[in-house]
């Protein structure tokens, strides 16, 4: 019998790092749509389907609990166990298939079980498998978090990934590997397209993402397009399927979607202030936006908390900036397309979150700083929505020794990691307990740093060495720089760079 059940194993998947998987990004989701998140700060933590495993292990580091995972891809696997062997955290990564995790006789109750993108891959059989697993295992109380592509958006390009899924089942050659037909249907497709079919003339968004997807990773697009089972559904038989295990809708887990003035319009939004049914309230609001991917938290036992309760709860979570205030652009993305932040409400907060370099902060204690104790508690708490979910500030606390520990040799790994390769961008921090982008010459500079090297030139001669030895020079604008005294001016640069714009930052969040 065939152990892939039709998945594509053969490519990788990306080394990507989800931060709606992050136990506090989850949590204040829920507070911000007035819903009580589980009890306490130690948890007992399900990832199924983990994939590279970064954002898993990373978690594993940063935060208190237990952490469990499991993927049936022994080569992603055996990737998450290095790096959990890497960071000490005693993650338990496992390689069993849903069917055979679920089986175990030694899983806990867990208190979050999360589930990124896999809904839309896996079988009807496997999502059983998973709905008894969370009937049976999850606390009541605990949430589940899942991502899929969802009804109406991802209905135009429907049909494309069918054609393209039918040329590779049928006109692929086995021979030149997934990739080979991936490539092979995407130029199939084009062709169709080029013919002047109907099909993409009346659904010109569809041409556009065939134009997109071209340039996209291909073993992103493999795992995303090619597999045997992928079924797109409304969130409301979603709802239905994990209503089953008991489970209610809580939240999006994507905190830009909390924000109604950048995603739905006056009548709208009046529209769906109309509608109680929460099922049918999402669905409505799915077609509003325009949904093609939902980012949801279910909760088994939803409690409303009390705007009182609310309130105190946000008031003493710790947030932190994590991108310059110059940097940090007062322009949000929402369903509407880009909306403008309050000029005099967000600069002063960047301000206060920067002050005492970049010290994480309590709501209570931001509200009582002298730049911003003149906005409201609404306008401040909107705020902090708004730049934790475009990624500028996080959720954050004071990190215990062993948090620190052990994302300390995670983040050493991974930059050693970096001499040779470029796929993980992203390093752990004890402090937001969460991942933060951090790219592979910034890497290299922290492995320099940790050397001993201090000055732009001392770091720059430090890159320099590692990237002459395997033969590689920078690429700028597209041209490849061959004398080597380019290479370390621009390697100075960009040293200089890092020294004065992110060092700060990234000490502040305990990483350099």
């Amino acid at each position: 019998m065939d152990w892939t059940s039709g998945y594509v194993t053969d490519l990788e998947y990306t080394h990507g790092y989800y931060r709606e998987l992050h136990p506090d990004i989850l949590r204040l989701a829920c507070l911000s749509a007035g819903v009580a998140p589980p009890a306490g700060d130690v948890h007992h933590y399900l990832e199924l389907g983990y994939g590279q495993g970064l954002s898993f292990n990373i978690h594993a580091a940063a935060n208190p609990g237990t952490f469990w995972g499991t993927d049936f891809n022994p080569t992603q696997a055996a990737h998450a166990a290095a790096l959990a062997a890497a960071s000490g955290a005693g993650a338990k990564v496992l390689d069993e298939s849903f069917a055979e995790f679920a089986r175990r006789a030694d899983l806990p109750q867990f208190d979050i079980i999360g589930l990124h993108g896999i809904w839309t891959w896996i079988s009807s059989e496997n999502r059983q498998v998973i709905v008894d697993l969370i009937n049976r295992r999850l606390k009541v109380g605990g949430l589940v978090y899942i991502s899929y592509n969802c009804f109406p958006g991802w209905a135009p390009a429907e049909p494309l990934r069918h054609l393209m899924t039918l040329h590779s089942d049928l006109a692929g050659s086995e021979a030149a590997g997934t990739v080979g037909k991936v490539d092979g249907a995407l130029k199939f497709a084009k062709s169709i397209a080029d013919a002047g079919a109907l099909y993409f003339k009346l659904n010109p968004a569809v041409t556009e993402r065939l134009k997109r997807i071209t340039e996209q990773n291909r073993n992103y697009l493999a795992h995303e397009y090619f597999n045997r089972d992928w079924d797109l559904m409304a969130f409301s038989e979603v709802a239905r399927i994990l209503g089953e295990a008991k489970l209610t809708f809580a939240a999006s887990a994507h905190l830009l979607d909390h924000i109604d003035g950048i995603n739905l319009s006056p009548d709208g939004a009046k529209l769906l202030a109309g509608i109680q049914h929460p099922v049918l309230r999402q669905s409505v609001r799915d077609y509003l936006v325009n949904q093609q991917f939902r980012r949801d938290i279910f909760v088994k036992g939803a409690r409303r908390v009390t705007p009182l309760e609310r309130s105190e709860m946000i008031a003493a979570q710790g947030f932190m900036l994590t991108s310059p205030p110059s940097e940090v652009p007062l322009k949000v993305q929402g369903a509407l397309g880009e909306g403008s932040l309050q000029e005099h409400i967000y600069r002063p907060m960047l301000e206060a979150l920067a002050d005492n370099d970049y010290e994480p902060k309590s709501m209570r204690r931001i509200s009582g700083h002298e730049k911003v104790k003149s906005l409201s508690p609404a306008h401040i708490m909107e705020a902090l929505i708004a730049l934790t979910g475009s990624g500028h500030v996080s959720p954050a606390r004071v990190p215990s020794a062993v948090a620190r520990t052990r994302c300390k040799a995670l983040n050493q790994a991974i930059c050693l990691r970096s001499r040779s390769a470029a796929d993980i961008n992203y390093l752990a921090s004890p402090v937001t307990g969460a991942g933060i982008a951090v790219g592979r010459m910034e890497q290299l500079f922290l492995l320099g740093l940790s050397q001993g090297k201090s000055s732009a030139a001392d770091l720059a001669g430090h890159v320099w060495g590692i990237l002459q030895m395997q033969g590689q020079r920078i690429i700028k604008e597209g041209k490849t720089l061959e004398a080597a005294e380019e290479n370390v001016a621009h390697l100075d640069g960009l040293a200089q760079l890092f020294i004065d714009k992110r060092l700060g930052i990234l000490k502040a969040l305990e990483i350099a």
